[in-house]
């Protein structure tokens, strides 16, 4: 009969009470050694499939929109975190009493409209004379110091403010310092970040990709540039009454507006560098005293070219290459 175990000295074989039968039948040595020999790969084979069950309940508990967004953070580096547009997902007017109700807003009176018709012969030479002007624009990093009036500025931001926005929100905010102490603090926060970006976030591929072009993360422009414009969207609108309105579509509302910008710099003979400072976002919104609701989306050094100013020599792409006609 198998009992407890007795009073003698701890023996490694003493692991079960089934164990224990084979000891006081006096079959201690082959017997157990056997029994074990038998146990040890069950069980290894039993804690092997309890931890690759556990494996697989995990990998499935993954929302599929986490393991979306953790590819989108792999695979896209250059993705800015602080200006990704997810308002019209994540803010919505039916939620709380912060949001303007829509019965609020009052219905828009519409006027007739009429435009300026020319003949055909006047639209193509137009057309080409325009086309003409903005082949001339290019990414220029030696900008002179010289002055540039300030009524010019704010022309050119006024032109690209005619932008088209979601329901009309116009959600951007065009902030010029000229401050040389102010551009001075910027160019710091750039390049503390840029640096990072080029050992660390953006990767060989990318590095390789701009040396052609002769940039790093040192940033002169930034000081001698008689103006930065940083242009921020406004994730949504804050009214007199402190009540929110969502802005619809406001980063590409704010991206046609910079593209605009960039043409009416360049109709005045003014130059810039098309400038996305990855990361640097939060800290320049606080620098700058903007509020939450405002996301940096491009900083553009504005002035004259250099007299020493050069340009990589690049071709653009022919019309048959970027159009499709159907």
């Amino acid at each position: 009969m198998c009992g407890p175990p007795p009073n003698v000295p701890t023996h490694p074989a003493y692991v079960s009470p089934l164990v224990h039968c084979y000891v006081t039948s006096g079959q201690v040595g082959p017997t157990v050694m056997a029994l074990l020999s038998v146990l040890t790969p069950v069980l290894a084979l039993v804690l092997c499939l309890v931890l690759g069950y556990m494996l697989v309940k995990s990998k499935d508990a993954e929302t599929p929109s986490s393991r979306l967004k953790a590819a989108k953070v792999d695979s896209r580096p250059w993705v800015d975190q602080e200006v990704q547009d997810d308002t019209e997902l994540e803010q919505r007017e039916d939620e709380g009493d912060d949001w303007v109700d829509r019965s609020e807003e009052q219905d828009i009176p519409h006027v007739p409209y009429s435009a300026m018709r020319y003949p055909e012969e006047t639209m193509v030479e137009r057309s080409k004379e325009f086309y003409r002007l903005l082949n001339q624009r290019r990414t220029v990093r030696l900008i002179s110091p010289e002055p540039v009036p300030r009524e010019v500025i704010d022309n050119v931001i006024l032109t690209a403010g005619t932008a088209p926005s979601g329901a009309h929100t116009e959600p951007w905010t065009f902030v010029v310092v000229s401050d040389p102490e102010m551009k001075h603090q910027i160019r710091q926060i750039v390049e503390e970040e840029e640096e990072v970006n080029y050992r660390q976030r953006m990767g060989d591929k990318w590095v390789k990709d701009l040396a052609k072009l002769r940039t790093n993360w040192i940033k002169d422009y930034l000081d001698v540039a008689p103006y930065l414009i940083l242009i921020f969207k406004q994730t949504y609108g804050i009214l007199p009454n402190n009540k929110k309105k969502t802005h619809y579509y406001n980063e590409i509302s704010v991206s046609i507006a910079s593209g605009i910008l960039l043409a009416a710099l360049q109709n005045v003979g003014l130059v810039t560098v098309t400038s996305t400072p990855l990361n640097c976002g939060p800290q320049l919104r606080l620098l700058l005293k903007r509020p939450a609701n405002e996301k940096l989306l491009m900083l553009l050094p504005v002035g004259y070219p250099a007299p020493d100013a050069t340009v990589p020599e690049l071709e653009r792409k022919p019309l048959e290459d970027i159009v499709v006609h159907i």
